[in-house]
């Protein structure tokens, strides 16, 4: 950690926004840094080394931290809304109730990353890497999480109505009682995601991976399922009354007490192999 640079931030936002102007070449080293509280908002922290930095409660609303190392920092209760967070890297770091609504995360590094409860709602995550994250309870809604690398990251309970998840890897996720509702997962992968009980109506799934996912008792009334990959999964006692099964593989499926009426089943092959 720099001295100088902590010093030169800690005199204000309008300072250090200057000092930036003028030395536009430095990287600033802020790296356990004590910023408990502090208020950065608008401050520009591009490619700025913030490892294991405190920045609890922190006002960094607007701020500019694209391409900064964020890793094993403490952004618990951080305000980002609106922030350009691009290609970041937040590995391991505690966001929990982090405010980040609408804020810009493409390509971030969220490798293991704890997001309970964070405010994500409408903010860009298109590209970013969630292996592994927390993000129990999150709000995703409206968010784009196109292309994302979700895998073995837990969900549970997560907001993500309307969520953009088109051609996002969620395999082995845990969306357990997820809010789904009229998200798109467009060529989603879900192989052996755990759906049980999610919220997934008037979704659309149109050729997505759901191989042996387990959907128990999930709703899809009225999900768009044409063309998707079912082999193997779990669907005893789902809703899929008014589904669009068109061309649904469901080989090997379970669909023990399913919910059946009004959903379309043509060109769908069956459990048993039929169509």
């Amino acid at each position: 950690m720099s001295i100088q640079h902590l010093a030169l931030l800690k005199e204000g936002a309008v300072r250090w926004i200057e000092w930036r102007r003028q030395n536009p070449e430095i990287e600033p080293d802020l790296s356990e840094a004590n910023l408990r509280g502090a208020n950065l908002r608008g401050a520009s922290l591009r490619g700025a080394n913030l490892r294991k930095a405190d920045l609890c409660k922190a006002k960094l609303i607007t701020a500019n931290l694209s391409h900064a190392n964020l890793a094993h920092a403490n952004l618990q209760e951080a305000q980002l809304m609106d922030a350009n967070l691009q290609e970041a890297d937040f590995s391991i770091a505690n966001l929990s109730e982090a405010n980040l609504r609408d804020a810009d995360l493409g390509n971030a590094n969220l490798i293991g990353a704890d997001l309970r409860m964070v405010n994500l709602k409408g903010a860009n995550l298109s590209n970013a890497n969630l292996i592994g994250a927390d993000l129990r309870e999150a709000n995703l809604s409206g968010a784009d999480l196109g292309g994302a690398k979700l895998g073995r990251s837990n969900l549970c309970e997560a907001n993500l109505i309307a969520a953009n998840l088109i051609e996002a890897d969620l395999t082995g996720a845990n969306l357990y009682n997820a809010e789904l509702m009229g998200a798109y997962l467009y060529k989603a992968n879900l192989h052996k995601a755990n759906l049980s009980e999610a919220h997934l109506s008037k979704a659309y799934i149109f050729r997505a991976n759901l191989s042996e996912a387990d959907f128990y008792a999930a709703d899809l009334r009225w999900a768009n399922l044409v063309r998707t990959t079912l082999a193997g999964a779990n669907l005893s006692k789902a809703n899929l009354r008014g589904a669009n099964l068109t061309a649904a593989d469901l080989t090997g499926a379970n669909l023990t007490g399913a919910h059946l009426t009004g959903a379309n089943l043509q060109r769908a092959i069956l459990p048993n192999g039929t169509t």
